[in-house]
């Protein structure tokens, strides 16, 4: 499964460099256009279709582990600088968003998950899936948020409008807001369901419901009009909230006996 997996994360990040090649080359001969967006596509194909042969093989979601959900993300996150491109004409979002696919893609090379098929109880309900992968969607929306937030800080900074930047930094933490909400929820029902409770107030619980906050506390700003300047500058940070929730928590001393952190490779 391991040697499976390097295959298809070296083809995965092979059609993702070749083809931002293709793309920056169509600049000069727009007949490389076509085949370069072909190419960044087929990476997200081959991780999606990896991700589908490894659920079957493993006869679980692959959803368990940290590493698990860096293949979801790196699957997801290029199909929404695709998405940008295609609704606002924004290229540059893609080649960001298939590089951190790609280096998310290096470390599950470098730090390999433990192949196996176990599944506590707790995570063998029908909410498991639809709760993190809406997760997921959420973070790689929030993400590429954040970056295009990021963006308008740097042309900000240089005098320069963009207006239209401002609009997608905003649709997009608006839609991740969205994916969010709906984690929460879904996460509460299974809870319940394992558990007999929809809140505990579990170290992942807190920081998940302190993420939702924050971007809870962005459209209200957005909603009273505050300063676009100051909203670009809070969606640039408040991702890292959103990293601490993913990651971060794991590490805390309070959350080693914790349910909801991802299970340790």
């Amino acid at each position: 499964m391991i040697n499976d997996f390097n295959t298809a994360a070296i083809l995965a990040m092979a059609c993702w460099a070749i083809g931002t090649l293709l793309s920056l080359f169509a600049l000069r001969t727009p007949a490389m256009k076509l085949p370069g967006f072909l190419l960044s596509i087929a990476g997200s194909v081959i991780m999606a279709g990896f991700i589908g042969m490894y659920w079957v093989a493993l006869d679980r979601p692959p959803l368990r582990t940290l590493g698990e959900t860096r293949l979801w993300y790196a699957a997801l996150i290029p199909l929404v600088g695709f998405l940008v491109e295609y609704r606002w004409k924004i290229g540059w979002l893609k080649y960001y968003c298939m590089a951190l696919a790609a280096f998310f893609l290096g470390i599950n090379m470098l730090h390999p998950d433990v192949f196996d098929k176990t599944l506590m109880p707790a995570l063998q309900s029908p909410w498991f899936v639809p709760h993190v992968v809406v997760y997921l969607v959420g973070y790689v929306l929030l993400a590429a948020s954040s970056v295009t937030a990021l963006h308008n800080v740097y042309l900000q900074l240089r005098s320069k409008g963009n207006h239209t930047g401002e609009s997608v930094s905003h649709f997009l933490a608006l839609l991740g807001f969205v994916f969010l909400s709906f984690g929460l929820i879904f996460g509460a029902l299974w809870a319940k369901e394992a558990w007999g409770h929809y809140w505990t107030w579990d170290p992942k619980e807190t920081w998940a419901f302190l993420s939702w906050l924050a971007y809870l506390g962005y459209l209200h700003a957005f909603r009273y009009k505050i300063d676009q300047s100051k909203l670009q500058w809070y969606l640039a940070l408040a991702f890292v909230v959103l990293l601490v929730c993913w990651f971060g928590v794991n590490y805390l001393p309070s959350a080693q006996n914790s349910v909801h952190t991802y299970t340790q490779s």
